[in-house]
């Protein structure tokens, strides 16, 4: 441990050293900047900088975001549809160490933010939790999904906040935050309308409109969006596109100011989406393992030899189902079961404002969100049912036959019939503030205390087919589905404090250097039940007998649920802080360090198949970073460059996998725990050569590496230690799966972007913007070696977009553009599943991104509206 501390300790100088040879780099035209603007010493606000600025509520007040010792990517409405970013999967690679996926799930609208190396985990709170309107987004269970579509949708800007914000964000915001403010009710009548047509079929229709209704004192705002889209992966047994779009939100804000100093806020949504599931597309199975199934020496689910010679269990029909995906390529799959995924959110936010005094202000927000995700996928993406999640109904008109066979398949253990929302539930936030602007603003302080509770809204079912043989396939008499019925209930209780205080309030000589401190307790609670059941293999228990998923005890469907529930509850407690230093060089240049510490919780797992894996421990991290935000000009010449060097300590870093007990062939998931050490370099950059022409763009560097990774093992493994046995076995039994490479870490990360706009006098004006954004490749597995999981790690990838708009053609308040996204229609993976290993479910399936897209879009704009 010494060794490894020193070489950590070694390993951070040698950041430093590097960040002062960016401030190095910079000095010449900070020495300017610093040089113009001493004599003036003008308010920030008052300094132009040539360069847009964006205001953020990164310390949950309004400030500009050059003025935030955080490291903040900030997109306008303006760029966000310049660049085609719609939902959370199009910020891939946009914002330094930010990587988005689904995480290895079946589904396109979970797609999970990942920052400086800690995101999403399965079950487990996310790492990077996104917040509308100061409200966390509900956060479902079965899916690392946070809301539903269209929440990037007529707002004043969004905000990337990396590292840990758990003092004034809260508990789990390990990775950092996304901040999704809205745009609220002016005093001005006005509103905006856009049409949208493309290939796919594409059809969006979305528009906002502003109504004073008193002036200055009741204010409402309704936005609304429709978007329907075909699918861009065809499945060939239902006839059908997978990976489609159709759903619909609307949203309402109303402002109430009954006197000069209260103000409040209420805002309302509701969102549909209703899909045929996500395009997964097969790409082997695991016949080893499958021969191996049950155990050495025992029949598996296949059989090497000729079909006629083994009475059907040749494993020739799994490898022919490889070989019709082949075959069928990347944009075409063939699934057993009629995906889909329906999804429903709406809730209601309410901020109320206080003004106590000219320094005070009190505040409370409260929140009320409901969140249903019902959805059926075909983990396999084949016409087998090595894993079929809730099967719906038959195959489609085309039928199914058993790949190189021939033998029609009738499928006699659907379960569309019994279906129930995977996801459903309720989350209540309450939040009390306190806030301060004292001394001339030299001080500035918050104090509050936060309430979170989320509830199930009745009991979650989800049904699936786990390992049936493949002639089997639909025989209900072999293949029966295995049951789940669970409920995951949480509730979080805070106080926290922070304040910042400009040292140059005790004396002058300490103007522009800034203390800020912060401090947070939370207290946990997670209580979780489950039931899982599957068809017993053992061969002595009576008839119609049903296996439970965690202790294998037989038992009769009737009692089924009963005998095999559990149950579990986990309290944790722990505190979160801040402390940092900035100072402002110039009124343009600030530089900062700070060190944070922040908490994730642990969790309760429904998933269970052993007794010790029924819970998961939270998760720790502190984190050390100096950074630097500075405008200076060359000569006329604007510059923005921004920079941010960091080290993060994780302890008790959460990973999820998958799992198996062959006993009562349940398979189900488990949750580790390991320490890791993640340093990193971030830099943004822009410059204006002339006006109208902007170029910039940004670049990150990723080192993570795991400190130690060691756990029991269930089943036998083989990890950095080699070939690992469970203690029954006669093994050790301890795992370490150090040497791996970080999960969801893209080591490099960079865009870069060209914007230009040409005024065209009365005749509008033109904005043209084109940008490239690269990452490099990313390991996707949490335990297994990359030699054992084909697929894991995905390649690197770039994507090109482009944008040309008319903005207010001839003075009409009518704007017309044309766009396109990965315009060279890269094929690049964006998810693998990682079951293909012994002891999990013996396939390989993998998610591709989205191929070209390129439409023209219609907005018109009426009264105050910009």
């Amino acid at each position: 441990m010494t060794d490894a501390r020193s070489n950590d300790r070694a390993g951070f100088n040698r950041w430093l050293c590097a960040g002062a040879a960016i401030g190095a780099l910079a000095m010449p035209g900070l020495a300017a900047a610093q040089s113009a603007d001493a004599p003036q010493q003008q308010p920030q606000a008052a300094v132009p900088t040539g360069i847009g600025e964006i205001i953020v509520t990164a310390n949950r007040r309004q400030e500009r975001a050059q003025d935030v010792p955080i490291a903040i990517t900030a997109l306008s409405p303006q760029r966000l549809e310049q660049q085609g970013i719609t939902k959370a999967q199009d910020l891939a690679a946009s914002v330094p160490s930010l990587v988005v996926g689904p995480n290895g799930q079946g589904s396109r609208e979970t797609m999970s933010f990942t920052l400086r190396g800690q995101g999403s985990t399965f079950q487990a709170s996310p790492g990077v939790v996104m917040y509308m309107n100061e409200v966390p987004v509900p956060s479902a269970i079965s899916l690392s999904q946070q809301g539903a579509p269209g929440q990037f949708i007529d707002i004043e800007n969004l905000q990337v906040l990396a590292g840990p914000q758990g003092t004034l964000f809260g508990r789990n915001t390990t990775g950092g935050a996304v901040l999704i403010v809205p745009k609220k009710p002016t005093n001005e009548f006005g509103g905006w309308i856009k049409g949208e047509i493309g290939n796919y079929d594409r059809r969006y229709v979305e528009g906002a409109v502003n109504l004073p209704i008193v002036d200055d004192k009741l204010m409402v705002r309704v936005m609304g969006a429709f978007h329907d889209r075909d699918g861009y992966t065809r499945d060939v047994q239902w006839n059908k596109d997978r990976d489609n779009e159709h759903w619909y939100t609307g949203r309402i804000g109303v402002t109430f100011r009954p006197t000069d100093t209260v103000e409040n806020y209420t805002m309302a949504y509701y969102t549909k989406s209703s899909n045929n599931g996500a395009g997964l597309i097969h790409k082997g199975f695991n016949i080893n393992g499958l021969i191996n199934a049950a155990g050495p020496g025992k029949p598996g689910l296949c059989m090497e030899g000729p079909y006629s010679a083994l009475g059907g269990y040749s494993c020739d029909v799994y490898r022919a189902a490889t070989a019709k995906a082949e075959a069928l390529g990347n944009r075409k799959t063939a699934f057993s079961i009629d995906t889909m995924q329906k999804t429903k959110a709406w809730g209601i936010s309410n901020t109320t404002d206080i003004e106590l005094s000219d320094e005070i202000k009190l505040r409370n927000i409260f929140s009320y969100q409901r969140m249903k995700l019902k959805y059926r996928y075909d983990g396999d993406a084949t016409v087998l049912q090595q894993q079929d999640n809730d099967p719906g109904r038959l195959p489609g008109p085309g039928e199914a036959f058993l790949p190189g066979i021939g033998t029609p398949i009738t499928y006699t253990n659907a379960t569309g019939a019994t279906e129930r929302s995977r996801d459903d539930f309720k989350q209540i936030t309450e939040e009390l503030q306190l806030q301060g602007d004292m001394l001339d603003s030299k001080l500035t302080w918050t104090v509050g205390g936060f309430y979170f509770e989320q509830k199930p809204v009745g009991t979650q079912l989800s049904r699936g087919m786990n390992y049936c043989p493949a002639v089997s396939t639909g025989d209900i008499t072999v293949c029966s589905p295995g049951y789940l019925y669970s409920g995951v209930a949480s509730k979080s209780k805070a106080l926290y404090a922070q304040a910042t205080l400009d040292l140059g309030a005790a004396t002058p000589s300490l103007d522009g250097l800034r203390l800020t401190a912060g401090y947070r307790y939370t207290w946990d609670t997670i209580k979780g039940f489950a039931s899982q059941f599957n068809v017993s293999r053992n061969k002595n228990a009576p008839p119609g007998s049903y296996a439970c998923g965690y202790n294998n005890m037989d038992t009769p469907f009737a009692d089924a649920y009963d005998n095999c529930y559990f149950s579990a509850t986990l309290k944790t407690k722990a505190p979160t802080w801040l402390i940092g230093l900035d100072y402002k060089v110039t009124d343009r240049v600030m530089v900062f360090a700070k060190v944070s510490h922040g908490y994730k919780a642990g969790g309760f797992n429904p998933y269970a198949v052993y007794d010790n894996t029924r819970t998961f421990n939270p998760e720790k991290v502190t984190s050390y970073e100096i950074g630097l935000k500075s405008d200076f000009n060359l000569g006329d010449v604007p510059f923005r460059f921004n920079g941010s060097l960091y080290q993060v300590e994780y302890k008790g870093l959460q990973r999820a996998t998958g799992d198996y007990n062959p006993g009562s062939n349940a398979a189900g998931a488990r949750t580790l725990n390991a320490d890791a050490r993640i340093k990193g370099i971030e830099l943004e950059a822009s410059v204006r050569p002339f006006p109208g022409f902007e170029l910039g763009g940004n670049f990150s560097y990723t080192d993570a590496k795991y400190k130690k990774y060691q756990y029991v093992v269930n089943q036998p493994a083989e990890a950095c230690n080699g070939q690992v046995n469970p203690v029954y076995l006669g093994g050790t039994g301890i795992a370490d799966s150090s040497c791996l490479d970080f999960q969801y870490v893209s080591p490099y990360i960079w865009s870069v972007h060209a914007s230009y706009d040409y005024d065209l006098g009365d005749m509008g004006a033109l904005a043209f913007f084109v940008n490239y954004s690269h990452t490099s490749k990313q390991n996707t597995e949490a335990v297994q070696l990359a030699k054992n999981q084909p697929g894991a790690v995905l390649e690197p990838y770039g994507t090109l977009n482009a944008s040309i708009d008319w903005k207010n053609i001839a003075g009409s308040g009518f704007d017309l553009g044309v766009f396109g996204t990965n315009i060279t229609n890269k094929t690049y993976r964006i998810s693998n599943n990682d079951v293909y290993q012994t002891g999990s479910l013996l396939y390989w399936s993998t998610m591709y991104g989205e191929p070209r897209m390129y439409g023209m879009r219609l907005t018109y704009r009426f009264g105050g509206e910009k």
